[in-house]
């Protein structure tokens, strides 16, 4: 048992949970794969949500491609122009191409099992048994999100893995991490415009024009809005979560390596034994396998144990899956101890440290369900003063959002102090990596929930019985409450590696430069907001970009669901067959229309998070750009928060409203709520997560370019 559990043998460990993980979503594909389309309206409708998907990923990975090949040269370009040889050109280059596709990939293909899962869960729930038709539909869409989760976590883990086996060198995925925070942002980004622009101008035109019931055929934007669940809320926040996951392993590897080693990089090959830089490097990697074994487990018992409630059977899941990391990582990290008496004390430090955020992370999550969930006193609050006009009801859903902030912010800056006490950066860095170390349980939860709120549209528009519907809607507001508690976590967690990762940026930073110039010097010291003006502008600037980057993505939906809009008016006034019943809406109109602007309305803020960290470094230097990140986690950090919770808050406001309270549908306050949820939807699917991924790609892209950087005045910038 002692011998598998070496330093080297506990990598195989890894290895093994990626392989296991790649047959387990297969193992889902297949469950998913035989459960049947429905009837002929329903097999229709799944094939517009699946052309429209394909037809936009497909021109957005076109545009990627280009720039993936743009970036990969101008990497090449500077890595080999620089005198830093802790890593090799070829392999920074390799690796963001790799981190790219991988994302990529992982991203396209479970949103192509997700959508088949859509039509088949509306299906499996069509019953005359209810609670068969529940038990069933759960099932379809669980195996569904499952997939998703799965196959994320093992393409990322495995490519992590690849890396450091073969080169033994940490600096060898930062390539590979920047490459899949280029793709989520895109992903994320675009997807958020998308799904949101369809949404909003369905809801204006739909329910409150028309009057329109959810999801209702005759709504030409009711099938843009299927898509733009799949495109937004699977592929992105898919790539969104495969992004935050690869970050928090680099960088705590970093840092282990960092902290613990000379700072001497072996010559590049395969691992054979391990440093003690290299094993605190691995421990991360070692880790999060022990976190996949752990919901490979965690989701064989969801599906094994019988439960009447989803809400109950997806929570379960994730607390089963908590228990379960807590006891396999223990025993790895035992049999690492016993092996390496020199670093028991540190590898145990590790362990504790990554529970801590693990259940730091579920603790945030628990506070997020709490400011959305429609049995607490937030939500019924919002949907009390929904009764009294529009606008209580924004500064009502608003209100809550900004106090929603309060509980995390307390919660990340205990996990801070404690973590820093027990094991100083790295054992910040190991809490972030911690949060996520179930990763495939957080990522299938996220993708439940756009399975099957596209399953209650699929069973409106294919004349399903009302029953069917009801039973639809009982799987989706199981979703919503998984959702919130997972976004909570996902928040959390990329605020903790953007700590990290800052950390790692300043260490790198003073590595390199020793290796440049040869004289040790401390950019920490610069970081001084009295006597370095310089520093106090980095951190303004920071504090600006999350504000400005979140002011595009919703002018972007404005813009383009205001189109949409129009389109939908001129629809039902041109042919009013339409609205009779009578003729079929122009779906593929408003699926255009979605598809070209949310191309269009993402090329600015993705370019603002690559170059704006680029100018800062070159123009005022390494500590300035330090204090930049600082600015720009912070508060990125608060407006994810406040905007995904408010949103959050808004919608769940609205279905309570719907659900026969306060009067139900039709009256003033289910007016109200739906502008509350129209206002909500792009603060909580396109502002609030896509803020997550730019704050990542900030400090990746700064780390990445270091070599740049230093070669400007020795860090010090044109200005500094």
């Amino acid at each position: 048992m002692l011998e598998i559990l070496t330093s080297v043998g506990s990598l195989w460990i890894v290895f093994v949970a990626v392989i296991v993980s790649i047959l387990g979503a297969f193992f889902c594909k297949k469950f998913v794969d035989q459960a049947s389309p429905g009837n002929d309206d329903m097999v229709r409708v799944q094939g517009y949500i699946k052309q429209g998907a394909n037809a936009f990923l497909k021109r957005q990975y076109t545009t990627l491609g280009i720039f993936v090949i743009v970036v990969a040269v101008l990497l090449g370009l500077i890595y080999g122009l620089s005198d830093i040889t802790h890593v090799a050109t070829w392999l920074v280059v390799f690796a963001y191409i790799v981190g790219s596709g991988a994302s990529a990939w992982a991203g396209w293909f479970g949103m192509r099992i997700g959508v088949d899962a859509n039509a088949k869960t509306a299906w499996a729930a069509n019953k005359e048994d209810t609670e068969k038709g529940l038990d069933d539909g759960f099932n379809v869409s669980f195996f569904g999100g499952c997939f998703m989760g799965l196959i994320v976590t093992a393409a990322a883990l495995g490519g992590v893995w690849a890396l450091f086996f073969f080169t033994g060198n940490p600096h060898a995925i930062l390539g590979f991490s920047f490459g899949a925070s280029s793709i989520a942002l895109f992903a994320k980004a675009g997807g958020g415009i998308y799904t949101k622009t369809a949404d909003v101008a369905a809801d204006i035109v739909g329910k409150i024009e028309q009057s329109l019931p959810e999801d209702d055929p005759r709504n030409p934007a009711a099938i843009a809005d299927n898509v733009g669940d799949n495109v937004g809320d699977i592929a992105g926040m898919g790539a969104d979560l495969f992004d935050s996951y690869v970050a928090s392993i680099f960088a705590a590897m970093l840092l282990g390596f960092a902290v613990f080693s000379s700072g001497v990089i072996p010559s590049n090959g395969h691992i054979l034994s391990l440093s003690d830089g290299q094993l605190m490097a691995a421990l991360p990697l070692i880790e999060n396998g022990a976190g996949l074994f752990a919901s490979i487990i965690g989701i064989y018992l969801v599906f094994r144990t019988a439960t009447k409630d989803p809400s109950d059977a997806l929570n379960n899941g994730t607390y089963l899956a908590t228990v379960l990391f807590a006891l396999i990582a223990a025993i790895i990290s035992w049999g690492l101890a016993a092996t390496n008496d020199e670093m028991a004390g540190q590898i145990w430090a590790a362990y504790w440290t990554s529970l801590l955020g693990l259940i730091s992370g579920l603790v945030i999550g628990l506070t997020t369900d709490y400011y959305t969930d429609d049995r607490r006193k937030p939500v019924r609050a919002i949907a009390a003063s929904s009764e009294q006009g529009h606008a209580l009801n924004i500064l009502t859903g608003f209100s809550y959002g900004l106090m929603s902030i309060g509980p995390p912010v307390i919660g990340i800056a205990i996990s801070m102090y404690v973590a820093y006490e027990i094991q100083g950066i790295y054992g910040i860095a190991m809490a972030s990596n911690g949060m996520l170390a179930i990763v495939a349980t957080i990522v299938g939860n996220d993708a439940y929930g756009p399975i099957v709120d596209n399953a209650r549209g699929i069973a409106e528009q294919g004349g399903l019985d009302e029953e069917v519907i009801r039973t639809c809607d009982r799987l989706d507001s199981a979703g919503n409450t998984a959702k919130a508690i997972t976004k909570g976590l996902s928040i959390g967690a990329a605020a903790l590696t953007v700590l990290a990762l800052l950390y790692s940026y300043v260490e790198d930073a003073e590595n390199q430069l020793f290796e440049k110039t040869g004289t040790l010097g401390s950019f920490v010291d610069e970081f001084n907001i009295i006597d370095n003006p310089l520093i106090l502008i980095g951190l303004i600037l920071g504090v600006m970009i999350p504000c400005v980057y979140s002011a595009i993505l919703i002018f972007g939906v404005d813009k383009n669901a205001q189109i949409m809009v129009k389109e939908i008016r001129r629809q039902f006034k041109e042919d009013p067959g339409i609205l009779k019943g009578e003729s079929d809406a122009d779906f593929n109109k408003c699926i255009d229309i979605a598809t070209r602007g949310a191309l269009k309305e993402l090329t600015v803020p993705s370019l603002l998070s690559l170059i704006s960290p680029v100018i800062v470094g070159v123009l005022f230097g390494i500590p300035t750009l330090g204090a930049f990140l600082a600015g720009s986690i912070l508060s990125g950090f608060v407006f994810a928060l406040l905007m995904s919770n408010a949103g959050g808050a808004w919608d769940n406001a609205k279905k309570f409203i719907e659900d026969g309270n306060y009067g139900g549908k039709g009256t003033l306050a289910h007016s109200a709520s739906i502008t509350g949820d129209t206002v909500g939807d792009p603060f909580k699917d396109t502002a609030g997560p896509s803020i997550n991924t730019l704050i990542c790609v900030l400090s990746l892209a700064s780390e990445i370019f270091l070599p740049l950087f230093i070669a400007v005045n020795d860090g010090m910038g044109l200005i500094g």
